[in-house]
């Protein structure tokens, strides 16, 4: 469960009047190759206000996301069609699976977690990682590895969302899998990006949309994820701490595909995965913990704040 001090709680309880109006469906656009820092335009921004509401709403209990009645972020997104739901917001973080008609595509969505305890728990001075299990992503090298944590988190909901997700498929003729989460969600959708890419027809697109994502592994699970995904987004907003764990000195790497929320209304696209040179991109702008601000995790991503207390 997310735990903020009162004063911390008040803080961001005044700022919990957000705009519920639905959002229209963004068009299929991927991604392009990003080579220099981009200034996303108005319209590009507009376009990712379902796929936030969609990381939103896995922060809410799994009662009220079935029949999507999750309040301002469900409201948001019409016409979704929610057909699995789970987890204990303990030991399996929540989840859903559904179909959303209007991209005609699958979503997976999952929960994040308190993001003072995952801060502390991502700068411990060991943090293992480990290679994938190649039952679950059959066929990739074991010198890609990826944070234990993560790994185990995720192989414990794996199998059962994959078959939620080929059933939905083969029900609706979708055409594609969307990925979506924040914070701990975020990771866990980056690792079932390769997930899905390796265990569904090639016919099928994958596209990942995260936020205030940490590092999930080596330089090879960077170069693995690169190569096989290409509509992917990860965003960063303003001066979130989380983005930057664990250490590029521990042996982790982002993937491509950063979106960086400088304020309100302007955010750019950057080059490569952690190696940006631009005093707008995340890795120079949040150098070290000490310069950040763990509350720009939860926002606003445009607008939209994502945690469990707003979940309304």
């Amino acid at each position: 469960m997310l735990f903020l001090s009162s004063a911390s709680s008040f803080m961001l309880a005044c700022i919990l009047q957000v705009a519920a109006a639905p959002h229209a469906a963004p068009p299929a656009i991927r991604r392009a190759d990003v080579s220099v820092v981009t200034q996303m335009s108005s319209i590009q921004l507009a376009d990712l206000a379902p796929y936030t509401e969609f990381a939103r709403a896995a922060y809410c209990s799994p009662t009220i996301v079935t029949g999507w009645q999750c309040g301002q972020a469900c409201e948001a997104v019409p016409g979704f069609e929610v057909s699995l739901t789970g987890g204990d917001d303990n030991n399996i973080q929540y989840y859903y699976v559904g179909y959303w008609p209007t991209e005609n595509t699958v979503v997976v969505a999952h929960e994040g977690t308190d993001p003072t305890q995952l801060l502390s728990d991502l700068t411990d001075a060991d943090i293992p990682m480990e290679p994938l299990d190649p039952t679950l992503f059959p066929g990739v090298n074991s010198s890609v590895e990826v944070h234990s944590g993560f790994a185990n988190e995720h192989a414990l909901t794996a199998s059962i969302i994959l078959k939620e997700v080929e059933s939905l498929i083969s029900q609706y003729n979708a055409n594609s899998v969307t990925l979506v989460g924040h914070s701990l969600g975020g990771a866990l959708a980056e690792l079932d990006c390769v997930f899905m890419a390796l265990n569904l027809p090639s016919s099928i697109a994958i596209k990942g949309v995260t936020y205030g994502t940490p590092r999930v592994g080596n330089p090879a699970w960077a170069a693995l994820f690169d190569s096989l995904i290409s509509d992917f987004q990860r965003i960063n907003n303003m001066k979130d701490i989380i983005p930057i764990v664990p250490g590029r000195f521990m042996g982790f790497s982002h993937v491509q595909g950063e979106v960086h929320i400088v304020s309100d209304g302007y955010a750019v696209e950057c080059p490569g995965n952690d190696d940006a040179t631009d005093a707008l991109c995340t890795i120079r702008s949040v150098p070290d913990i000490l310069v950040g601000n763990i509350l720009n995790h939860l926002g606003p991503y445009q607008g939209i704040y994502i945690g469990t207390i707003f979940c309304t």
